[in-house]
Order: C-alpha cells, then structure tokens, then sequence
C-alpha cells in the first residue's frame, strides 16, 4: 500500500468523498425516497469501503473491499441511469456522475491490482 500512511491520502477515497457528495447535492429535491436512499447507500458505499480495506492492511483483505467499492461504483451508475430516465434528476449532471463513477471504478481496480502485484 505503499506512500500513503492514511486512507484519506488515498486520492480514490478523496475522489469516492467528492462523488458522495455530489450524489447527495444532485438528490436534494428527489422525492423518491427508496430510489434516493438506495442511491445515497451505495454512493456512501464507494469511499467507505476504500477506506475499511485499508486499515485491514493485508493485501487480500484490502483488495476485496476495494472490489466491493468498484461494485458499488456500478451499482450507483446503474441508478443514476434510472434517476436520469424518469427524470428524477438534471440530465446533465446525472450523466456527469454517471463517468465519474464509471472513471473512480477504473482507477479503483487499477489501485487494487498494483497492490496485488506488491505481495
């Protein structure tokens, strides 16, 4: 895991914080609230995990928090899709978190597998 003694150096989680936020600005006025919270869960989900894998500190253990963070980017592009297509949110912005979620998943594999390769 290398230069980083915090998750919070890990530029990932500042990035799953970043989108997080976003996500909770962009549903502020939704008022579908199931949609909403499963929507907020998995945005939470993303820099949460990152940063539980870390402080395991194994390798293994790491990466597979770091997956469960990518599944999560996937899970939160897939309702924004939804949340885009019944017009529950700005188009615009939704389809902007939509590639940035669809980028912190590459970078997060991208992480675990440069981690994986340390062992």
């Amino acid at each position: 895991m290398g230069k980083y003694l915090r998750f919070e150096d890990l530029e990932i989680w500042q990035e799953g914080m970043r989108l997080c936020k976003e996500v909770y600005v962009l549903l502020n006025d939704c008022k579908d609230y199931g949609l909403k919270d499963q929507m907020q869960r998995a945005a939470v989900s993303v820099p949460s995990n990152i940063a539980e894998g870390y402080e395991r500190k194994g390798t293994k253990e790491t990466c597979q928090f770091l997956y469960v963070a990518k599944g999560s980017c996937g899970e939160l592009r897939t309702q924004l899709y939804l949340a885009v297509s019944l017009k529950l949110v700005d188009s615009k912005k939704g389809l902007e978190l939509v590639e940035q979620a669809a980028n912190l998943s590459v970078r997060i594999y991208s992480y675990a597998r440069s981690i994986s390769r340390e062992v």
